[in-house]
């Protein structure tokens, strides 16, 4: 009997819940974050990157209230949010403190993403996945593969968090190893967005794919194996990516896919508000045009 009555008091909460943070709550992060993209129509990702030229203040109360204005001016519009560690941890413990702070502005309904490029032996990964997904509650996070897939197993195991992958990444240097053939023709960022997406997060599918914007050949080839897989592609604005260029490679058929993640382009803009709407209009109109052509 008592847990009959609890069961129904489980299904009436549920019932009373709002149907878009119920659904986000069981979801996957891939699903969970689509929700948010469709409620804002945008895949207009923000970077919270406070550099030291920008702050008001150099110290960690100075990339707090960067921060905080940021997203203050930029939430509704954001279908994510992108702290990077680095410009956090520069400061030691009054950093991490100010992130931790930060993450606590974002809105429940916005997904975030990590960016700390975390990866390593497997132990040291499980406290890596930990600190990320339960210390500081951040829906997913930014993996290197380069240890293989016991290195990046730990941030898979949760299906309502995601693991974005680094595959192609959007600085030069990436050419140095990420493009060397592993087989006739077949550049290893391919062979590493092949091997993570079908084995790796084979369980839950909870892996999405770093490639940058500033690669439309590898962003065309990785869309046209994994065709539903989302990407990750920084790139446009100050690294000089083409917006449009990037969209047309790699969206999805269905002008979904992609997040594009923006920092300096919005942060250094004198009405960052605006700028934030401009990009996503730019970015809506090539959804549009090719979700027509399809």
């Amino acid at each position: 009997p008592h847990f009959l009555v609890l069961l129904l008091l489980l299904l009436q909460l549920i019932l009373l819940l709002p149907t878009a943070t119920t659904a986000a709550i069981m979801a996957n992060f891939f699903e969970k974050l689509k929700l948010r993209v469709e409620a804002v129509d945008s895949l207009l990702c923000v970077g919270l990157d406070p550099h030291k030229a920008e702050l008001a203040e150099d110290s960690a109360e100075g990339a707090y209230k960067f921060c905080e204005q940021l997203i203050l001016e930029t939430k509704d519009v954001a279908a994510a949010y992108k702290p990077n560690a680095a410009f956090f941890e520069v400061f030691g413990i009054a950093g991490a403190e100010a992130l931790e702070r930060v993450l606590k502005l974002i809105p429940k309904e916005i997904p975030i993403v990590l960016d700390a490029k975390r990866g390593d032996i497997g132990s040291t990964s499980e406290a890596y996945a930990r600190a990320a997904y339960e210390t500081l509650n951040c829906d997913s996070v930014t993996v290197s593969p380069y240890l293989g897939g016991d290195a990046c197993s730990p941030f898979l195991k949760d299906k309502t968090k995601g693991a974005w992958v680094l595959c192609k990444t959007s600085n030069p240097g990436s050419a140095d190893l990420q493009t060397m053939e592993v087989a006739e023709g077949k550049p290893l960022y391919l062979h590493v967005a092949e091997l993570c997406c079908n084995t790796w997060a084979k369980e839950h599918n909870n892996a999405g794919l770093v490639v940058g914007a500033t690669d439309v050949e590898a962003l065309r080839r990785v869309r046209a194996v994994l065709p539903n897989v989302w990407f990750l592609s920084p790139g446009v604005g100050a690294q000089g990516g083409d917006l449009a260029a990037a969209l047309e490679a790699g969206l999805s058929a269905d002008g979904l896919g992609m997040l594009l993640p923006i920092s300096r382009g919005i942060s250094k803009a004198s009405d960052r508000r605006a700028a934030a709407e401009a990009f996503r209009k730019d970015i809506n109109a090539v959804r549009e045009a090719k979700k027509k052509a399809a």
